[in-house]
């Protein structure tokens, strides 16, 4: 079975705990990391400081956002398509694209939300509502990654827990603040035949000091037995029964 190693990395801007904006930095942590795919929340994309494509030209990535400032974005070495960006409302924002790994489809949501319970709750809604997790056209197996801006037990948790499974993690899964982690705000959930091969906090001096998140790195299993055909490959001009 095929498998991709999935990073989720807040880089706050780039600017790391002394103060100093470096997507050098940044950089290096990511290229420690070694995955396939990297989940970013916090970019800095304001003109002449378009951090997205300055990681993406030096690590040799394709990058995948909106160009919107602070907003979520995708580096990865696998083609990703139907990039969507989502409001999830009080500041929250949810990117969703699809990967395609040895015939299955992964469907990979990157959200960044934000800490008071009131908002988070109402993040929680939007998350699970139509347009995104209840969407009819979410169909596959989903990993949903990212920043969720809680401390020990945050309002809208209840409803994470029962509409998807946490994924696994570290024995200890603090990633924020990076300096001195005390809270696992980096984190992600499961929904559909996928599962978590091995899971690790990239807990290096360079990470400490890079951001004030530190990098959660999963590798990844679709186990679903189903395969999917690209839509090019269906003919327009009558039905077909696609095999698989």
């Amino acid at each position: 079975m095929n498998t991709l190693r999935i990073m989720t990395y807040h880089v706050q801007g780039c600017r790391g705990g002394d103060g100093r904006v470096d997507p050098q930095r940044v950089l290096q942590v990511i290229a420690d990391g070694a995955p396939d795919i990297v989940a970013l929340q916090g970019l800095d994309t304001s003109p002449g400081q378009d951090q997205l494509q300055i990681l993406s030209e030096r690590l040799g990535m394709r990058a995948y956002g909106t160009g919107r400032n602070g907003a979520n974005a995708f580096l990865s070495y696998y083609p990703l398509h139907g990039l969507q960006d989502f409001d999830l409302g009080e500041g929250g924002r949810c990117s969703r694209a699809d990967v395609d790994v040895g015939g299955k489809r992964l469907h990979l949501l990157n959200l960044r939300m934000e800490p008071p319970p009131r908002c988070r709750r109402g993040q929680i809604a939007s998350l699970l509502g139509p347009e995104l997790l209840g969407n009819p056209s979410m169909a596959c197996p989903a990993l949903v990654l990212g920043d969720f801006a809680d401390t020990f037990w945050g309002a809208g948790n209840f409803d994470l827990a029962l509409a998807l499974r946490k994924a696994r993690r570290p024995l200890w899964p603090a990633t924020f603040p990076a300096r001195f982690p005390l809270v696992g705000r980096d984190r992600a959930y499961l929904c559909g035949d996928i599962r978590i091969v091995d899971a690790h906090i990239q807990r290096t001096r360079m990470a400490r000091m890079a951001s004030s998140h530190l990098p959660l790195i999963l590798t990844v299993q679709v186990t679903d037995p189903r395969t999917y055909l690209k839509l090019k490959k269906i003919h327009r001009n009558r039905m077909e029964i696609a095999p698989g």
